[in-house]
């Protein structure tokens, strides 16, 4: 693909097609990357998205449970 550098206010940017930014997940905000002389544009993880879904689902199927007791049988409090 090619594309134009265009002017942006003071500045320079380029602009992606809507195909590219559904296809790689790009939205708002990416990560642009330097690499042997290339730049390589990347979306922003987000790695706990979700979880609330999940966990909501996990607790509804009853597969929520503790894999590790909450304490051991040979504490001493004292």
């Amino acid at each position: 693909m090619k594309t134009s550098i265009v002017l942006i206010g003071d500045s320079k940017g380029i602009i992606l097609n809507n195909i590219l930014l559904d296809k790689y997940h790009l939205e708002d905000r990416v990560e642009i990357v330097q690499e042997e002389g290339y730049f390589i544009i990347k979306p922003i993880n987000k790695p706990r998205q979700n979880w609330d879904m999940a966990f909501t689902e996990m607790h509804k199927n009853g597969v929520d449970k503790l894999l590790i007791d909450a304490f051991f049988e040979d504490e001493n409090w004292d």
